[in-house]
């Protein structure tokens, strides 16, 4: 695993978005897996900048989201469908058909999942994943547990992902439980997998995934066994 420690939060996001340019500027019709949350945030708003200033273009580019609340509707404003468009979609030249979230309404999970799964693999993978991690190490929604599904699909949140996920809504009562998301083994099928963390509330789980054990308490740990991944971080979550 490559580290790249920052100095602070705006050079963290520099170096993602650097990373991701150069991809398409290699390989303009690329298949992005894109995150949510706080953390990457940032990137995006650089990859807008760049894209804007006509250094970059998106395209040709198809995306996949890692992640999607369930039940939610794409239109609520809590949902990773809303916050990809407000965050990033909206402000590139990407074609919003070519950009997949999984579906937050499905009425049967499962085959969401079988679907999403087979769409990645017939767009033929993902070239660059991103990934933010959550404090207790979870990856996409795929929290601590003794074992791991295969495959997208339905999963129940923790109680810390959900205290942490509180502060985007009006309540804590008011944070989905329940969310779809690829797997483990998906993610591990990317080509290149950059991985962001911010913060001293990310120190624990940087120090986990570079110490020399893995474990499925801290899914993150399983990046381990990738041969291309980058972690970039700042001073506060590699130093704590």
């Amino acid at each position: 695993m490559k580290v790249i420690v920052c100095e602070n939060y705006g050079e963290m996001s520099k170096e993602g978005a650097k990373i991701i340019a150069e991809l398409l500027k290699e390989k303009p019709d690329c298949i992005l897996g894109l995150a949510t949350g706080s953390t990457p945030v940032g990137m995006y708003e650089e990859l807008v900048k760049l894209n804007k200033a006509g250094e970059i273009t998106f395209k040709n580019v198809s995306s996949f989201n890692l992640d999607e609340y369930y039940p939610l509707s794409p239109e609520h404003d809590q949902s990773y469908r809303y916050f990809m468009n407000k965050n990033l979609f909206d402000h590139i030249d990407i074609d919003k058909a070519k950009t997949r979230v999984p579906n937050g309404l499905a009425k049967d999970p499962a085959a969401e999942g079988e679907s999403y799964d087979k769409a990645i693999d017939e767009a033929g993978g993902i070239d660059l994943q991103v990934l933010g991690v959550g404090q207790n190490g979870h990856i996409g929604f795929n929290e601590p547990e003794e074992e791991l599904y295969v495959g997208t699909h339905l999963t129940s949140l923790t109680e810390s992902t959900i205290e942490a996920n509180s502060r985007f809504f009006a309540s804590k009562s008011d944070v989905p439980t329940k969310a779809i998301t690829i797997d483990m083994g998906s993610i591990m099928k990317a080509k290149r997998i950059i991985v962001l963390a911010s913060g001293k509330n990310k120190h624990y789980v940087v120090s986990k995934m570079l110490d020399d054990r893995i474990t499925t308490s801290v899914p993150a740990t399983l990046l381990k066994l990738h041969g291309d991944v980058i972690l970039i971080c700042d001073k506060a979550a590699y130093e704590g």
